[in-house]
Order: C-alpha cells, then sequence, then structure tokens
C-alpha cells in the first residue's frame, strides 16, 4: 500500500490575521440603533438627557401622532448644552440609566440664539430707519 504525503496548510491560512478578526466586531458597533433629539436637561457631570420624538400615523384613524420619549445619554466632553439638536447611539450600560452615548452636535442652541438676536436687532434697526423717514 502506498501512502500519499498530506500537506499541512500554510502557517498564514491557518491563523486569521489580527485586522480581519476585527472587522466583525468594528461592524457590529457600526450597526447600533441612532437616535436624533433635543438636550432638554443637563444632569450632572458627563450626562445630559435627550428628548426624542417620533411621528407615525395611526394605523385605523389615520391620524399624526407624537410619541417622546426620553433618554439619559453619555456625553464624554460636556459640549452639548440645552437646546441643542444631537445624534445619540445605543452603548453598553454606563450606568442605572445610561445606555446611550453623544455621536454628535448637530444644531447648537447657542448659534441658534445669535442668529434669532441678529435677526431681531435687523428689525429694530429697519423700523427705527422707517420711523426717522417720517
Amino acid at each position: 500500500m502506498s501512502e500519499e504525503p498530506t500537506t499541512a496548510p500554510a502557517p498564514e491560512a491557518a491563523a486569521p490575521a489580527p485586522e480581519a478578526a476585527a472587522a466583525p466586531a468594528q461592524a457590529a458597533r457600526n450597526n447600533r440603533k441612532t437616535r436624533r433629539g433635543t438636550v432638554v436637561k443637563k444632569s450632572g457631570d458627563k450626562t445630559i438627557v435627550v428628548l426624542v420624538e417620533r411621528r407615525y400615523q395611526h394605523p385605523v384613524y389615520g391620524k399624526q401622532l407624537v410619541d417622546a420619549k426620553k433618554y439619559h445619554t453619555h456625553d464624554e466632553k460636556n459640549e452639548a448644552a440645552v437646546g441643542d439638536f444631537v445624534v445619540i447611539q445605543e452603548t453598553r450600560p454606563l450606568s442605572k440609566l445610561k445606555r446611550w452615548r453623544l455621536v454628535k452636535i448637530v444644531k447648537s442652541a447657542a448659534a441658534a440664539e445669535k442668529k434669532a438676536e441678529e435677526a431681531a436687532e435687523a428689525v429694530i434697526a429697519a423700523e427705527e430707519a422707517a420711523a426717522e423717514g417720517k
């Protein structure tokens, strides 16, 4: 009987590269739920409360309904302020209530307030100019 020699697989093929093992874990991390909402409260250090509104149509009557829910969110850099429009993402439990983390600030309340003040000043200036012209 003649036995055929068997060849062992190459060592590169036997062990996957570390980058390949990290790729599925990174894909799972990016698959987490995200929500958009408004910061309604700054609760302690590195914590904000975000109000997320969900609009949907009633299945029978067709009326537009608004369902609101508050999420306790981790803000690592303490950068969000009350009134900011933010994006949050699901994460591991960080405390008794915190299961979400701040991803980015889409629209800052301070910038919107400054823009409103400038618009009000422009209206006042226009009214004063019209009053002087009479």
